[in-house]
């Protein structure tokens, strides 16, 4: 970790009903990835699966495997082949009726590093996700890997800044946002403003924190949603490194890690909080206001 800089790859890709193919095309993809010189390669929100939380169907249950499993196995294989970190985001089975969605960090030796358990679980027409998932109970941590210290948030976590700031004032050099974000069909007129909203937040929190920020999204039209990709990776200034379209594709981005501490000494927003004064960020609102 004592390089100048980090390579980041982000795999943007659809699923399709099959798990073991969404796998075999996945594990290709970090491949290519790690051709392009990637050290830490990152995969977007259950990878593994069509996005199944569109409707409350216990069936969807048989998808979660625990950790480790088959799945971490092939993953962790590539990672020790290739001599790379991998990120993937999986539908974990804790216990019998508990259930979490997870990302692992797989270290270049093939070892878990380290999980992190998504904390906003989101309930939504289309996002029915707290019928399948327990709110993360790890916190918000960073990750040490060979590479670089990472932070992980997952999709509907990077809304909220405050998960946002807890996760840098952690010592994270990048936020990475596993994500399957999409418009509803019959609301197409509107994506272009969600998408706008979606990518405006996480530039937001490059430039408050100072820290790189990737964001990996899926691709396709599954049953009611159209995932509209975009994945992309904005420097700790915000500016967009890379940004990917609608098709399947790997981004690669070299990370310099002066691009921190230049920002942090430009924007010194860590020096200037009044941490005396956000209590009442414990607070879930104002009754006074």
């Amino acid at each position: 970790m004592n390089a100048p800089h980090f390579r980041l790859g982000l795999v943007q890709t659809h699923a399709d009903e099959t798990p073991a193919r969404n796998l075999e095309r996945t594990l290709a993809l970090i491949e290519g990835a790690a051709d392009e010189g990637a050290e830490i390669v990152c995969t977007q929100e259950l990878f593994l699966s069509r996005y199944f939380c569109q409707t409350e169907d216990d069936a969807h249950f048989a998808l979660a495997e625990p950790i480790p499993s088959a799945t971490t196995n092939a993953l962790a294989a590539l990672a020790r082949a290739r001599g790379i970190v991998i990120v993937a985001s999986l539908f974990e089975r804790r216990a019998a009726g508990l259930f979490h969605n997870t990302a692992i960090v797989l270290e270049s030796d093939g070892s878990i590093a380290g999980r992190y358990r998504k904390m906003h679980i989101p309930d939504d027409p289309r996002f029915f996700e707290k019928y399948y998932f327990t709110p993360g109970d790890l916190g918000f941590v960073t990750i040490d890997t060979s590479k670089a210290r990472l932070g992980i948030l997952i999709c509907w976590d990077q809304w909220y800044p405050e998960a946002a700031r807890l996760t840098a004032m952690a010592g994270a050099e990048v936020l990475i946002y596993p994500t399957a974000i999409g418009t509803w069909k019959g609301e197409s007129a509107l994506q272009p403003t969600q998408h706008a909203a979606w990518h405006t937040i996480q530039r937001s929190h490059a430039v408050a924190n100072g820290v790189y920020v990737a964001a990996i999204n899926r691709i396709g039209t599954e049953d009611e949603l159209e995932f509209w990709g975009r994945s992309f990776c904005a420097a700790p200034d915000g500016s967009i490194l890379a940004e990917a379209g609608a098709d399947e594709s790997v981004l690669v981005v070299t990370c310099e890690r002066a691009a921190t501490e230049r920002a942090r000494q430009g924007w010194p927003f860590f020096r200037d909080r009044r941490i005396d004064a956000y209590g009442d960020l414990t607070l879930r609102w104002r009754d006074d206001a």
